[in-house]
């Protein structure tokens, strides 16, 4: 079992416990929604432009909302089973899908009161960290400062280079990640001036 499909069967299992109504942290959706949300997006290749596309959401909105009306239950089992054949991500689910599960995994484990960042393995941590120089790049792109972000061992890069002031993110890879990835429910600290780390917290993330 890839890395992939061991945090989505896990998000599927958290999902059954806590069930359909429970929060997340999308705003706006519930674990039903999150879990429509996932379908949605491996099955019906024809409403994944309007995940990214304004012009097109409307119909991804429809088809999502006929997902999300499902039962329950047979929504989740469609989570479990992973990309159809027919989806793109059939053949690259687990080099493509491993950043998508985990963060949404999260979405639902963070949205409770009792949550706790998880302890992952070195191989996990490592492709969260070059996951999280990647999506860097564009999810801090518009910071007026540079942006390093460092791993607890040590190791640091630099995603947005400005001239002058500097602000240091430092923290597991997988907390690196979530905040690259516009949650501010991560364990990680900042390290700079007041004025810019404030820049950097308040940042426009989104991707």
């Amino acid at each position: 079992m890839s890395m992939a499909q061991r945090e989505r069967q896990q998000m599927a299992d958290l999902m059954t416990s806590l069930g359909p109504d429970a929060p997340t942290l999308c705003e706006g959706w519930t674990v039903r929604d999150l879990a429509a949300h996932l379908v949605t997006r491996e099955r019906r290749p024809d409403a994944m432009p309007g995940i990214m596309v304004p012009l097109l959401a409307k119909h991804t909105a429809q088809v999502q909302a006929g997902y999300a009306a499902q039962d329950f239950d047979a929504l989740l089992a469609q989570l479990r089973a992973g990309p159809p054949i027919y989806s793109p991500f059939w053949a690259i689910d687990g080099q493509v899908n491993l950043g998508e599960m985990f963060i949404h995994h999260e979405d639902v484990r963070r949205a409770q009161a009792d949550w706790a960042p998880r302890e992952l393995s070195d191989k996990t941590q490592d492709s969260f960290w070059r996951m999280a120089k990647l999506i860097g790049r564009r999810s801090y792109r518009k910071s007026p400062v540079t942006v390093v972000l460092t791993r607890p061992e040590g190791d640091t890069a630099t995603p947005v280079h400005r001239d002058g002031p500097m602000v240091t993110l430092r923290g597991e890879p997988s907390e690196l990640l979530m905040h690259a990835f516009g949650r501010d429910a991560a364990k990680i600290e900042f390290e700079g001036a007041a004025q810019d780390v404030e820049s950097v917290r308040t940042l426009n993330r989104s991707l």
